[in-house]
């Protein structure tokens, strides 16, 4: 009886297996539903939320392997939105997602250098939340529904009106008082849930760059999954900068020395392009690094063959290459290791689009790096 009870006891022991917005989450559940992988959506608390889109898709422990398949293969972004991304051309305007937080200031600081170097606008953009879901919610997965209170959505986006009033005019004092640049700026506030919308607007709007303050080291460990700094970085194709809230208050214009994460691969020779219409002519050092696990012949051919294109291409860069050896102390402790020694100013790295499973249980090392580092982080996709 007690190995029944043991193994009924497992069988019943739930595990995440993503964390969306709800109506992500509903769809989600419905494919795994459709394969035969019974699954509920917990973490949503309808009246006093703590973490917009926190919701949860569980299923049995046993259910585990397939249910990964199944994940793997699903891809929940509209094709309608991909086409439309790529007919667009990028416009002059460098997008600054603010939540009125402390590091929100930090950003917009950085930025206003950013659209100055560029010659582009600033376009200040907060997404507040409101409890309430426009799909309907089965009461079969214990929710309550209320109707919404008028009064209270009200109340939500005046309160949102006030703080971007208020940020605005400190960002013109400052400007007035020559500490940012004199950068035209504007600002739209958007009810959703903001890793959502700003990909949203990304792709619709196709911004220069997006500028985002990030708690670095600072942040709690159930933000990991579901920060929205991560989200975007994963969501979109425009070029991210990160900036944690202990970040040393520098320019673009102030930071000389940047390490570039290479696997060698053809994207990153896009991203490095891409890298260099934002630091323009600049004489800046930059250590070409390979966090590797062992010592690789192979890995010293590649370096070599990045390096002799690199010199021909960017002869006014001082370049510097180096291989690391990340077994003993970790990815994240090794980076932040050859940071410290080298008076690295900015993380520079390529990324790509990684689908739901990739995210959950093999996070990228920009989505590692938020939560492990406050030096300033630039993501730029080289497909």
């Amino acid at each position: 009886m007690e190995n029944k009870k043991g193994s009924k006891e497992k069988e019943d022991n739930l595990v995440t297996v993503a964390i969306h917005t709800y109506e992500k989450a509903q769809i989600l559940k419905s494919i795994l539903e459709s394969e035969g992988v019974p699954a509920v959506i917990n973490g949503i608390n309808l009246i006093q939320p703590i973490l917009p889109g926190n919701a949860r898709v569980r299923i049995n422990e046993s259910d585990l392997p397939r249910a990964l398949e199944i994940i793997e293969s699903v891809d929940l972004s509209n094709e309608n939105e991909k086409e439309k991304e790529e007919e667009i051309e990028p416009r002059k305007e460098i997008l600054v997602p603010v939540d009125f937080s402390d590091y929100t200031l930090k950003a917009c600081v950085f930025a206003f250098g950013l659209a100055s170097n560029m010659n582009c606008k600033i376009k200040l953009m907060n997404v507040f939340y409101t409890p309430f879901y426009p799909a309907a919610i089965p009461f079969g997965d214990s929710f309550t529904v209320q109707a919404p209170d008028q009064d209270l959505l009200k109340d939500i986006r005046e309160r949102a009106e006030t703080d971007m009033n208020n940020l605005s005019k400190t960002l013109k004092a400052k400007i007035d008082n020559s500490e940012i640049p004199n950068v035209s700026y504007s600002f739209i506030l958007q009810e959703g849930l903001p890793e959502e919308e700003i990909i949203i607007y990304s792709k619709k709007m196709r911004p220069l760059a997006i500028v985002m303050g990030t708690r670095g080291q600072n942040a709690r460990e159930f933000d990991i999954i579901g920060s929205v700094t991560a989200e975007v970085i994963d969501g979109c194709k425009t070029p991210i900068f990160a900036i944690p809230e202990s970040a040393a208050n520098k320019t673009l214009n102030d930071i000389q020395r940047m390490v570039f994460l290479t696997n060698f691969q053809e994207r990153e020779i896009k991203a490095f392009t891409t890298l260099m219409k934002f630091v323009e002519d600049r004489n800046s050092k930059i250590y070409f690094v390979h966090l590797t696990n062992k010592d690789d012949f192979l890995n010293e051919v590649k370096l070599s063959g990045f390096k002799d294109y690199l010199t021909k291409s960017y002869s006014h860069l001082q370049f510097e290459y180096s291989l690391i050896d990340r077994s003993e102390e970790g990815l994240e402790n090794t980076l932040e290791k050859f940071i410290e020694e080298n008076n690295i100013e900015m993380i520079v790295m390529s990324g790509s689009r990684r689908n739901i499973f990739s995210r959950m249980f093999n996070p990228g090392i920009a989505r590692r790096m938020l939560f492990h580092s406050n030096t300033p982080i630039l993501v730029v996709k080289g497909e």
